[in-house]
């Protein structure tokens, strides 16, 4: 699921503040701590052959985030595909992989033991 920022209801429209609000933007009830993240992607990253051995070759933790700069393709399970722009917030349930089409500077919010066990998978793959 992505959005646009100018898509956002706006909440609140005061003298030099605007505040805008997606609601039911995702669910992350049964997950513990989250984590921050900042990624850098150079274009063309492809994490599909890195993600090869976990549960349906996918990445299983789910994501909110925006994109600052960039574009991505995320593939899903199910083969259904979503560009996320720059200027985008984005919320990526369990089962996904990432294609990077312009350069990316991305900030992510994901269960830190889900997302962490994928990195570390991630890791393994690159020989880190």
């Amino acid at each position: 699921m992505r959005i646009t920022k100018e898509d956002i209801p706006v909440r609140i429209n005061a003298p030099g503040a605007v505040a805008r609000q997606q609601t039911d933007f995702g669910d992350a009830s049964g997950y513990g701590k989250m984590g921050g993240e900042y990624f850098s992607l150079g274009a063309g990253a492809d994490i599909a052959p890195l993600l090869k051995g976990l549960e349906g070759d996918l990445c299983q933790s789910p994501h909110w985030g925006y994109l600052l700069q960039g574009e991505v393709t995320v593939t899903y399970g199910d083969g259904a595909e979503e560009v996320v722009k720059g200027g985008d917030l984005f919320y990526w349930p369990p089962g996904h992989t990432v294609k990077v089409g312009e350069a990316a500077e991305v900030i992510l919010f994901s269960p830190q033991e889900e997302h962490g066990k994928v990195i570390d998978h991630l890791r393994e793959k690159l020989g880190a």
